[in-house]
């Protein structure tokens, strides 16, 4: 169950990251093989600080990097007009079937309706990469976002490999987001199949979504004790992947020798645990999480999680937590 101790975080410093060389945000269609680049000067982001006495909720070198312009077009969320038009990608049916498949890996897109979902399936376009090539770089402007549906990449930041992903994962969103230059290098670890959308389609049907649900959860996730030493950007991917559920007094969350999918972190209310030789073995409270022992033994529920007063939880699945905090909670444990 939950542990207050800290543990340095292990995996990846999330999402924008970009091009170098011949980089796949170019408007040149060669790309060649790329080296560890020697990354611009661009501090690692650190917590969020104060402006004018509020959250700026953005790591402090977006803002010292920030674009004076992107396509004149604005980055307030929900101030767009109604004259944009989305372009379509034509795909054959073997090509549409392989990017449904990915897209519901992601948890970016989870949540759209069906229309906004449409047009985003409509605009991807896929391109293939070649191992070790730079597919963003640090420090350069990025008018693009990719989702890996096959391979491998690296994540730089000042030279300094900081972490890798692979299919279902994506990249390249904070620069959109936040009208800043590129915060990391990404190079391509394997030949790599990538789908990728537009800036402008990405401002106008996933950010406003995505920066109101990373604000929702962004106070919250600094008080749950495993996630303290985390980074922004790390606690906003996590914040991506949450689903909320809710549960009435004397429900149970999670059963003794059930088969384990989900991991927990109780956000209002509390709970108690039980063992079947034990009763009743502690209380939980927001904060507290559970379910992890399961997902990282592949091994059934190791207790019983009931509702003492109504709960809301938010839950984290098998695949999203091993990537993004399975490493984290080994080393406090």
């Amino acid at each position: 169950m939950s542990s207050p101790a800290h543990a340095p975080p292990v995996f990846s410093p999330l999402f924008s990251f970009q091009p170098s060389g011949s980089t796949a945000d170019s408007s040149h269609t060669e790309e060649s093989a790329a080296h560890p680049p020697d990354a611009p000067s661009l501090a690692p982001a650190p917590a969020s600080t104060t402006t004018h006495g509020h959250d700026s909720h953005f790591p402090i070198n977006f803002n010292k990097n920030r674009r004076t312009s992107v396509s004149g077009e604005s980055l307030s969320p929900g101030t767009y007009s109604n004259v944009w038009r989305p372009r379509t990608v034509v795909k054959t049916p073997e090509q549409n079937t392989r990017l449904n498949r990915i897209i519901a890996q992601n948890f970016l897109f989870r949540g759209l309706d069906a229309e906004a979902l449409q047009t985003i399936l409509n605009v991807l376009e896929e391109k293939r990469i070649a191992a070790n090539v730079t597919i963003i770089k640090q420090g350069d402007e990025g008018e693009k976002f990719y989702v890996i549906e096959s391979g491998t990449v690296d994540y730089y930041i000042n030279g300094d490999k900081v972490s890798s992903s692979g299919p279902g994962s994506s990249f390249g969103e904070l620069a959109l987001m936040y009208n800043s230059l590129r915060a990391a290098t990404v190079i391509s670890t394997s030949p790599c199949v990538l789908w990728v959308l537009d800036g402008t389609t990405f401002r106008r049907i996933l950010m406003e979504r995505t920066a109101s649900k990373r604000a929702m959860y962004e106070h919250f996730l600094r008080e749950v004790p495993v996630l303290t030493s985390l980074t922004d950007w790390e606690r906003a991917k996590i914040a991506d992947a949450l689903k909320a559920v809710e549960y009435n007094a004397g429900d149970v969350i999670i059963k003794e020798g059930d088969v384990g999918e989900h991991f927990y972190v109780i956000e209002d209310g509390e709970a108690e645990v039980y063992k079947e030789r034990e009763g009743k073995v502690t209380d939980l409270v927001k904060g507290d999480y559970f379910g992890e022992l399961a997902l990282l033994n592949d091994a059934p529920r190791a207790a019983t999680v009931v509702a003492k007063t109504n709960v809301r939880v938010v839950t984290l699945d098998k695949s999203g937590f091993k990537r993004m905090l399975g490493e984290v909670i080994l080393k406090q444990k």
